[in-house]
Parts: C-alpha cells; structure tokens; sequence
C-alpha cells in the first residue's frame, strides 16, 4: 500500500482520534519494537501524550489520513519496556521505508522552532505565519521559513568503471559519491562540474540527472546526477577527502544502503553493469 502524506500548517489541529507520534530525545527518536530487529512508530491517542509529557506538540499533517504528532520528550519521562531510541541514521533499514521521509520532516520542524524563535537581523522575537511554518519579526519585518539547503552527488562513470570517494572518519569503510553544497549564483550542473574539478581535478559531460531526496542533517535536498568522465588526472582534494578510487564490477568497496540516494545510485549503476555484462 502506497502511503499517502498531506501536510498541515498552523493554525491546523488534528481531528480526534488515533494518531502516529514521532517524539523525540535530542537526536533520537523514540520507537516502538515491531520484531526482533525492526521498529515501528509509535500510535495512540490522548494516553499517549500523557505518557510523553510534552510542552509542545506539533501537529504536521496526515499519513493516509491518520494524523501525525511530533514533540519533544524530557529526559526524566520513563518510557514502556518496548520503547527505544534510535538515531535516524540508525533506523535506516529498520523501519518501514515511507516513514523514513516523515521522519526527517519531524525533526526539520522541531529543530525550527528552536533556531527560527528569533529575528536573524535585529534579534527580536518572531511570531508566526499563518497556514505557513514561516516566521516574521515584528520588530523589523524580516521574514524566513524553514531552510532547505540544496547539495549535490555525482557518480562519474567511464565505461565499465565509477568513481567513488571516501572522507576521513566514514565507518563500515564505505565508499560514496562525489557530494557538495550548491554555492550562491551556481545552477545544479555548475556545482557538479565544480565540486568534480575541486574534489578529484576531473572534467566531466554528460550530466544526466538521477533523483533527488531529503536529507535531514541537518536540512538539505540531496540532488543526484550521474556524469560520464571527459578528462583529467585523478588529483584528491587532501583537505575534503581521504581518498579517491576507480572500481569495476570486480572490486567493489563497500558503500552506502540503498535507503540513502547515493546507495541507490551505485547499486542501479552496478545493476546497469551486469545487465550489459549478461544480456
């Protein structure tokens, strides 16, 4: 069944009834346990904030026309035994897929309220916007909305061989895309040919968009393209990465899970390969 998510805008309140909760601690989102390795979100309804206790609730919309709850939980809230509190990188693969996406939007909004309560010009208190999450200061008429911060990945191929970078202090040993934020005056095909020449001093063409996906760490857009190699010698950027390799279908590194764009990209470039390898 394909979920179906409808935002909602204050001053919008949910209709009685069951809701998802998405409570969180800091960085952690509370979850119930569905089986062995797998969680799932936490429903309910008015039990279930007098359980968490929140100060504020946020009400973000309806997910087949359920409503969704975000909030933020004290520490000192004891939690039922099978309760737990999961980063949202540690749910990746653990938690229906769908939800991953409403996930991120929860925390998004939660840390909004904390980083847009005052004005940015004259550091007045704002208030907000009507149907919107934007704020406005009433003091000098600043307006802002929750940022969206637009960032880049590039997977260069050249025949039966990709490019794949590592940054220092990745875990598991992955191997990832190239990736970098979108600069000021710089069109998406501009930051990738840039961030490819400044990163590994390679020019490429070719560039063919291949998906995009939020990626709440803490607000960007994931955009993905794949590019074809034009030319160059293989020149790592010391200072953004650790390292910078070709791989063909017989030595694949390991990368990240499918969840994440840049997973995904390399494993349909991979499939591609073996299709072409096994007609």
């Amino acid at each position: 069944m394909t979920l179906t998510f409808l935002r909602a805008y204050p001053p919008a309140q949910p209709a009685p009834g069951p809701a998802y909760w998405l409570p969180f601690r800091g960085d952690r989102m509370l979850v119930q346990q569905a089986s062995a390795s797998n969680f799932k979100l936490i429903e309910g309804d008015e039990e279930i904030r007098a359980l968490l206790q929140p100060e504020t609730v946020l009400y973000l919309g309806t997910l087949n026309g359920q409503p969704c709850m975000t909030c933020e939980v004290k520490q000192e809230v004891v939690l039922p035994a099978d309760w737990y509190e999961l980063t949202q990188r540690a749910l990746f693969g653990r938690i229906d897929e769908q939800f991953v996406g409403l996930i991120g939007y929860a925390t998004q909004m939660l840390r909004w309220q904390h980083t847009g309560r005052y004005c940015p010009v004259c550091a007045h208190q704002t208030e907000g916007i009507p149907r919107t999450w934007g704020h406005v200061c009433p003091n000098c008429g600043h307006t802002r909305y929750p940022p969206v911060t637009p960032a880049i990945l590039v997977l260069i191929h050249d025949g039966e061989r990709m490019l794949l970078t590592r940054k220092a202090g990745w875990d598991r040993g992955w191997y990832s895309c190239i990736a970098g934020f979108v600069e000021p005056g710089e069109s998406l095909e501009e930051c990738v040919q840039r961030e490819a020449y400044e990163e590994v001093g390679l020019e490429i063409t070719d560039i063919t968009y291949a998906g995009s996906q939020p990626w709440p760490f803490p607000h960007q857009l994931m955009v993905g393209y794949t590019a074809r190699y034009l030319r160059g010698e293989l020149r790592v950027d010391q200072q953004e990465l650790d390292d910078a390799l070709w791989f063909t279908l017989d030595d694949l590194p390991a990368f990240p899970p499918p969840q994440s764009l840049a997973g995904y990209m390399i494993r349909t470039w991979i499939d591609a390969q073996r299709s072409h390898s096994n007609p």
